[in-house]
């Protein structure tokens, strides 16, 4: 018998991604941008194929519609003209969420450690490094040992070992907070000009931050809301059927009711993240009508503008606004914007978006707002 010797067998990479799976990872960004269409996302996934040979002779894009069919990401229903059609699922929602969440948060270089943090000390996991006094209330598992021991022979002597409460130090440790945060995503027809999709990206990061909070910190709130000539809240689950209309930017109307969301909320720590990429160009007055300029900075319109970021401020909701335009002049109502409300601003193209927005979550996190 021959005698075989264990070891570690070194070998060639085979990629075991099923060709199901990488043309999934395909669908889902397709149909984040046709927002929804599942006809629309399968012609361009027809159009890649032809261009870069994807599938093969044993498995191609029908085969890969029937899978989607059994696995419960597709169903055929009757559309209002009374011809059949196809519509995603609950569960493609979900991965399209999962999938934007994969996308950005996991390019970070840093992760969470599943709470947000303060900079407050207090009852939490991360410990700060810091030793205090043992208070009832702590748990044993955060009794420094080693110094509590300490402690006690000095405190004590050695010739016989005794230890006392004042003897025991706690490792000190980073206190969990929860936050409730509304993001306003701009609607406005500027978001789809100039040949740039600029809604897409908004989109992703929206469902990322949601799909994050809610299997991470699931004690925080998330409220989405949209705004173009008017401002109303949109439901997670419809956020990849998310389009951009034929609309102005009314930033006042996103503002009010992001902080009538927020006035109802319970949690102390409050904040507001704005997505925008154009100048405010559109107030609703009291007889419901609409006062509008598009030429340049209205003043009527971005004094308004300023005073909601005061209110804002008065009531301890910090603005953070990612500006996704490069004008001079639309950067400084920008500044004059954050002035008034003491919060941030980010101005950035498209790319590294949804970094910046998932790390000023994370870092909001650990401070007190």
């Amino acid at each position: 018998m021959a005698n075989y010797r264990k070891g570690i067998v070194f070998k060639t990479h085979e990629e075991n991604t099923s060709l199901f799976d990488k043309l999934l990872d395909l669908f889902m960004e397709l149909i984040t941008h046709t927002s929804g269409d599942f006809d629309e996302a399968i012609d361009w996934l027809r159009e890649l194929d032809k261009t870069y040979e994807i599938t093969n002779e044993d498995y191609s894009i029908d085969d890969f519609i029937e899978d989607l069919k059994k696995k419960g990401y597709i169903r055929e229903e009757i559309k209002p003209d009374g011809n059949s059609g196809v519509k995603i699922t609950n569960k493609t929602e979900q991965a399209i969420r999962k999938h934007a969440l994969e996308q950005i948060f996991g390019k970070l270089r840093r992760s969470g450690s599943g709470k947000h943090k303060t900079k407050h000390t207090g009852i939490g996991e991360d410990k700060t490094g810091d030793l205090r006094d043992f208070q009832f209330g702590d748990g044993f598992d955060q009794v420094s040992m080693t110094e509590s021991f300490k402690n006690a022979q000095i405190n004590h002597g050695i010739d016989e070992f005794k230890m006392s409460e004042n003897d025991l130090v706690v490792n000190d440790t980073h206190h969990q907070t929860q936050m409730s945060t509304v993001l306003m995503i701009d609607i406005s027809h500027s978001m789809i000009l100039y040949g740039e999709d600029r809604i897409t990206p908004a989109k992703k990061v929206a469902m990322a931050l949601a799909e994050m909070i809610t299997t991470k910190y699931a004690k925080d709130t998330l409220d989405i809301i949209v705004f173009g000539n008017d401002s109303w809240p949109v439901k997670i689950g419809d956020l990849p059927y998310l389009q951009v209309g034929p609309y102005h930017t009314n930033t006042v109307a996103g503002l009010q009711l992001a902080m009538k969301i927020l006035s109802r909320k319970r949690n102390a720590n409050k904040q507001i993240f704005m997505i925008t990429d154009g100048k405010p160009s559109c107030l609703k007055l009291a007889d419901g009508s609409y006062y509008k300029n598009s030429a340049g900075l209205d003043e009527t319109i971005t004094k308004k503008c300023y005073n909601m970021a005061a209110q804002a401020r008065k009531l301890k909701i910090p603005i953070t606004t990612f500006m996704i335009a490069s004008d001079p002049y639309l950067q400084q109502f920008v500044r004059e914007f954050t002035k008034s409300n003491q919060g941030r601003a980010y101005f950035s193209g498209l790319k590294g978006l949804g970094e910046m927005i998932f790390e000023d979550y994370e870092n909001n996190k650990r401070k007190k707002l």
